[in-house]
């Protein structure tokens, strides 16, 4: 027959049965009143959460102890009078801990000569007679309702069974070849200037193009006329702008690099801190030991071998305390005062109780050598030592006594228990004594708006750090982090790798200041180079970096490190490329006979200025749209980018220009290179091609445009895109891994090792709350019933969907990763003030709150022992006595007391006149790689979204971790925003410099794209992952791209020969050489360097990647995009032919190339 209505596992089940029957057995005699009753009252408070079943419980008990008909049912065979409380330890810390008898359970006893007992039970979902409901949904699992039912997942869309992205790429790869395939053949040779009247469109493009070369030629025959005044102004205002630097601010914090102020991960963030106080700062060392022992402990009264792993030893313990007294010892300085741990540390308990909260093994024993040695035997036997210590607290560590012969506590010093999977790691299961690793870790308050207690907890950081980086034990192997940690490594990274980056602008420096003079002969060695020129050029890049970075800082605009790593570069990658355009092109030109040289440099930058201008107006268009990005490192560099380029622009078509006539006007008067006092004597000059633009000219181009080579190279690099499709489609998850060991660390850094031992050892996941945000009404049965998890609270309350999550497979469409129940103060609170317990008492005399372990007749319970008084505290009563309980330590004679676990989580309003704001802590589940953080941030919201929806108030999960990992919600998103309105710039600015040729725009655009998506292949290739870094590099290399595409797409809309192969021959050989020579190979030098970076993220996210981008770019615009536009580039502007034949007729111009 069913004697009561338990949900409990089979096995505790079992034990209680047998406890029970074992302790009538042993105490034969009437003990109702005995021991073992004051004990069993004891677990009140836990059970009360199913009325139900611990009336079952007690009715059962009570029968089988004290009923006067025991002899009908039962017979005693032994007596024995020792005097024991039966519950074993575990079974009675796990009662304490959970409500835990909500389930059926029939015993089957034989009933001859017997009359069965039948006493009335009820059910886990009746109510009993006193007005107490039926049992909560956590308790009683028929007491809930149904559970939902995810939807199946939507197929795949698929054609002809092939996955659609797949068909998508291959009929577009189809569609490309054959559409090349279709204009092998060469467009006729017909002279273009008989093919017609030009179009309205070309003439409207034609008379732009005219302006722009008229106002080009305008003012750089001004900048040669008038060098210093030029010069003056830009260097006055370089100066000027990059006055700003005094107030450079650079952003080093973690938070404010990855996560935006709009981001909900940040506004969660704030809301936290301003109601509960910012997360507390962790400091922790994962210990191990080189020693492989095992030991085995023997239980002397019975039970199984148990072995301890050698981290276990008591040797390795006493070492393990003495290196957390030492820690605890630690005094650091901050402006001329000590700062202990003491001065820092997490008390929860203050000022009752001044302990730190240290989550350590040690701390079951007190944190004292002494107590570690406690044993109980006699010179034979021993019967009780740290390990029947041990073995008990990890099963109970809130116990005030381990009830073996020792009778030691287990509750920390500091007030509160260590959990075991807290402080232990490497064991299996729950076999704690296998551990393999010792944890400890010491919470430090943090401050939110205070700047000095702040910065004395990081004094005290350093000075921990700079302990355990010289502390030595052959015993132990310590990995260990501070808060500090990642934020001083990121600093540590940015100035390791000085001096190679250093030597990677030097070697490009070098290579600028040679590679731009064309030496004619080696006596004119001194006179025909340039590296005055060359060094003038780098300073003018500086500078246009250092006013960018001066503009911004007097806007107040922090830098971060990766404005000042990657900005330099790009800066120097576009203006390098068009000092070597200016130059090269001077150097291949010849002044016609009427010109003078302010004509001719004139001339020549009204030829190449547009194509400059095309370059960087593109490139900055794209940078400042890419600031309307959230990502914060993305925003920064795109502003600081932006304004960069554009700057370096107008200082390379104004002050650069004058340089190059003073520089024209020193060659023309054969004097030396620096040296210009030095004067050769006159000779006849003879111009002569450079070797690389002969090259490109003679060997390279006419070979690459060959009709057996065309088709070779679209068919291999078209494919090559495909594949890269390929693998962004089906490999994109993995680019979004982030690996912080990867990202935040040196080779020889402590944090690598501190992370890798992490994902080894760790057992729990970071903590989670669910914090409900202020407006909801507790002192209303309504408003507690949505949160609450006992008795009469809804089947979708807060607390139950989180249960529900963790016992479920689903929650709607997500699973979770929520590791528990999280601790309800609402519930705890409604187990204090309920009049059975001995928790909730005042004064009443005063009215004050008395606590339990006071002794005094004037102290009162708090409610009545009435139905009423049994019933939760609404309205004034339910403020009335809230304030006492989060006030209220735990102690031995009350359990519940709210001080010491929800102090801080609940905000209260002034005066105690309501409950704000709220939260409802647990921990994640194990999280050890970078999507175990990204599932848990996902999950955990759709669980909060859920909870919101069902409470019709809003809820929201928060954990410390999330402002770092909530980038990769949206990085996907991100990246195709930004690349997406980079390229939508870039076609608009290219539509309207390239005088309006859509098609010409159609072609830079589509030849960026892939390399972008090229870009995204090398990524998968190299496991580069897809994150705020990577993310800004490619932003950059759309805008280096832009150099390497739209100055060919010009030369080619420009050129006049007859059919497009001739036209892209042209273009590759003469705008080719100069964006190979200015790019391609000042780059190259200095990015090899960086391969000897000892920083992982130099090595990964610059050298691979800017490797990638280089090649790539080089491949796509030197090599892809000419064949391309000898295929499918656009017609020649009739309008632009025409007005070139009248502007050079009649000149010894006319048959040169218009450059």
């Amino acid at each position: 027959m069913p004697l009561a209505h338990c949900r409990f596992y089979h096995f505790y089940f079992t034990t209680i049965v047998t406890t029970l029957f074992a302790a009538i057995l042993n105490l034969y005699t009437l003990t109702c009143l005995s021991y073992i009753w004051v004990r069993l009252l004891t677990l009140t408070s836990s059970l009360s959460r199913c009325p139900a079943c611990f009336f079952n419980l007690m009715n059962l008990f009570c029968e089988l102890t004290c009923s006067p008909h025991q002899s009908q049912f039962m017979v005693a065979t032994k007596v024995n009078y020792n005097f024991f409380f039966p519950l074993h330890p575990i079974l009675f810390a796990l009662l304490i801990h959970h409500a835990v008898l909500c389930c059926f359970f029939t015993l089957d006893v034989p009933v001859s000569d017997f009359t069965p007992m039948n006493n009335k039970t009820y059910a886990c979902t009746e109510s009993l007679e006193d007005g107490s409901g039926p049992c909560s949904c956590q308790d009683c699992a028929k007491a809930c309702g149904p559970k939902p039912v995810p939807p199946p997942l939507p197929p795949p869309w698929t054609i002809f069974d092939i996955d659609d992205v797949i068909q998508a790429t291959y009929f577009s790869f189809l569609f490309i070849f054959f559409f090349f395939s279709w204009d092998l053949v060469a467009q006729l040779t017909t002279p273009l200037f008989l093919l017609g009247n030009a179009s309205c469109c070309e003439t409207l493009g034609e008379r732009f193009e005219n302006a722009l070369r008229t106002v080009f030629s305008t003012w750089g025959s001004f900048c040669v006329r008038h060098p210093g005044l030029v010069i003056l102004v830009s260097l006055t205002l370089v100066v000027a702008f990059s006055g700003g630097l005094i107030h450079m601010r650079i952003t080093t914090n973690p938070v404010e690099l990855w996560s935006s102020p709009t981001s909900q991960a940040r506004q969660d963030k704030v809301y936290f801190d301003s109601h509960f106080g910012p997360f507390f700062r962790t400091v922790q060392l994962i210990i191990t030991t080189p020693i492989n022992d095992t030991t085995i402990y023997s239980p002397y009264f019975g039970g199984s071998d148990v072995p301890f792993g050698a981290i276990l030893d008591k040797g390795i313990l006493h070492q393990v305390l003495d290196l957390q007294l030492e820690i605890e010892a630690l005094v650091a300085t901050y402006e001329d005062q000590n700062v202990t741990l003491k001065d820092i540390c997490l008390a929860p308990l203050a000022p009752y109780n001044d302990n730190c909260t240290i989550l350590s093994v040690l701390n079951y024993f007190q944190n004292s050598h002494s107590m570690l040695d406690h044993s109980i035997g006699d010179d034979f036997f021993i019967y009780a030592d740290y390990h029947s210590h041990f073995l008990y607290c990890v099963s109970a560590p809130a116990s005030l006594n381990d009830t073996t012969l020792l009778h030691d506590p287990c509750l920390g010093t500091f007030g509160g228990p260590v959990f075991p999977w807290l402080a232990l790691g490497g064991y299996d299961g729950t076999n704690y004594n296998n551990a393999t690793a010792l944890v400890i870790t010491f919470p430090l308050n943090n401050y939110l708006n205070d700047s000095v207690r702040l910065e004395r907890a990081l004094a005290w950081e350093k000075e921990f750090i700079k302990f355990m980086k010289e502390f030595k034990n052959p015993n132990l192997t310590i990995a260990f982090s501070a808060e500090r940690s990642i934020e001083d490594e990121i600093d540590r990274e940015s100035n390791s790798d000085i001096r190679t980056i250093v030597i990677s602008y030097v070697i490009m420096f070098i290579y600028i200041s040679l590679a731009l003079g064309h030496i004619q002969s080696f006596d004119r060695l001194m006179v025909d180079s340039k590296i005055s020129l060359g060094i003038a050029g780098i300073l003018i890049v500086l500078g246009s970096v250092s006013a960018s970075l001066g503009i911004f800082s007097y806007a107040g605009i922090h830098l971060t490190l990766i404005v000042i790593e990657v900005i330099p570069f790009l800066v120097l990658a576009v203006g390098v490329d068009n000092i070597f355009i200016i130059v090269q092109t001077y150097q291949r030109d010849e002044r016609m006979s009427h010109e003078e040289l302010h004509q001719q440099i004139g001339r020549i930058l009204g030829d190449v200025a547009p194509s400059m201008l095309l370059s960087s107006l593109s490139e900055t268009v794209a940078f400042f749209l890419g600031a309307l990005s959230n990502m914060p490192a993305v925003r920064t560099f795109s502003l600081f980018a932006g304004l960069a380029v554009f700057i370096d622009f107008l200082l390379q078509i104004s002050c650069f220009v004058s340089l190059l006539g003073l520089d024209a006007k020193r060659q023309e008067g054969n004097r030396f290179d620096i040296v210009c006092c030095v004067k050769l004597p006159e000779v006849q000059e003879t111009k002569t091609d450079g070797f690389l633009f002969r090259f490109f000219k003679k060997v390279y181009a006419p070979f690459i445009l060959k009709e057996w080579v065309r088709p070779i190279i679209v068919s291999t690099l078209v494919t090559l895109c495909y594949i890269a499709v390929v693998l962004l489609y089906y490999e994109l998850l993995h680019l979004l891994w982030l690996n912080l060991t990867l990202c935040l660390s040196i080779k020889d850094s402590y944090v690598l090792d501190y992370f890798g031992n992490m994902s080894e050892y760790l057992h729990t996941g970071a903590p989670v709350y669910f914090v409900v945000k202020d407006g909801l009404n507790y002192s209303s049965p309504e408003g507690q019933n949505v949160v609450c998890g006992g008795v009469g609270c809804n089947n979708n309350s807060l607390l139950q969907q989180v249960y529900d999550s963790i016992i479920s497979t689903f929650l709607i469409f997500f699973s979770t990763t929520i590791a528990f129940t999280p601790s309800s103060w609402i519930d705890d609170y409604f187990d204090w003030v309920k009049p059975q317990s001995t928790c909730c008492r005042y004064y009443n005399t005063t009215g004050a709150f008395c606590n339990a372990s006071v002794v005094n007749p004037s102290c009162v319970h708090c409610r009545p022992m009435t139905s009423a008084g049994k019933q939760r505290p609404v309205g004034e009563d339910f403020m009335r006595f809230l304030p006492m309980f989060l006030s209220d330590n735990p102690n031995v004679k009350c359990g519940k007391g709210g001080h010491a676990a929800y102090a801080t989580a609940v905000d209260l309003y002034p005066d105690d006149t309501g409950v704000g704001a709220t939260y409802f802590m647990t921990y994640h589940t194990i999280l050890k790689e970078s999507p175990d953080y990204i599932d848990a941030l996902k999950m955990a919201r759709a669980l909060a979204h859920n909870i919101s929806q069902s409470m019709d108030h809003e809820v929201f999960a928060y954990s410390v971790f999330y402002v770092f990992y909530e980038q990769y919600l949206t990085i996907a998103y991100d990246t195709a925003l930004n690349l997406s309105v980079s390229l939508a710039a870039i076609f608009v600015v290219s539509t309207v410099l390239l005088g309006l040729e859509v098609w010409s725009a159609v072609l830079v655009s589509l030849t960026i794209a892939m390399i972008l998506v090229n870009m995204f292949g090398v990524m998968w290739l190299w496991d580069i992952s897809l994150n705020a870094v990577s993310l800004v590099n490619l932003v950059m290399s759309c805008g280096i791209s832009v150099e390497f595409c739209s100055h060919i797409v010009r030369a080619f809309s420009i050129s006049v020969k007859k059919n497009r192969v001739e036209r892209a021959e042209e273009a590759l050989a003469y705008m080719g050489s100069s964006v190979f020579s200015g790019i391609t190979l000042t780059k190259f030098g200095g990015i090899l360097i960086l391969a000897l970076s000892k920083s992982q993220i130099f090595q990964v996210f610059y050298f691979r990647m800017y490797l990638a981008i280089v090649l790539l770019g080089a491949t796509h615009g030197l090599i892809f995009l000419p064949v391309l536009l000898s295929y499918i580039g656009p017609s020649v502007n009739k309008a632009k032919v025409f007005a070139a034949h009248q502007r050079y007729v009649g000149t010894e111009r006319e048959r040169l190339l218009n450059y």
